[in-house]
């Protein structure tokens, strides 16, 4: 089970910014073959009243290290996670996982909150 994301009060909830996080060391297995799977994972969200808390995050993603998991799957969840922790106006995950077997996979989730 992952570590809860952990979120802040935003002191700006009126006023749409981007925050980009990169996370260059994601690790998981694939369920599969029992390899490792490196790869970055890159999150871009607009916050609305919360903004999730960083420490929390990189023990959120560290927690995938040993688990078999396909890319597709990682970045929807990564994506459900991020979307029910903290609620964002939108997000987007992207999942840029390495060259495995003679293979690069990209897989880009994206989340728009209905008004």
């Amino acid at each position: 089970m992952a570590p809860k994301l952990e979120t802040f009060p935003n002191q700006y909830p009126g006023r749409e910014y981007e925050v980009h996080i990169s996370c260059p060391e994601f690790t998981a297995v694939c369920p599969k073959t029992g390899q490792p799977d490196f790869g970055t994972i890159q999150i871009c969200y607009v916050p609305d009243a919360k903004i999730i808390e960083l420490k929390s995050l990189k023990l959120y993603i560290f927690s995938f290290r040993d688990q078999g998991i396909f890319h597709e799957h990682v970045t929807n969840r990564i994506l459900d996670d991020i979307v029910e922790a903290c609620e964002p106006i939108r997000c987007e995950v992207t999942g840029d996982f390495n060259v495995r077997g003679g293979i690069k996979t990209v897989v880009k989730a994206r989340y728009e909150k209905k008004r």
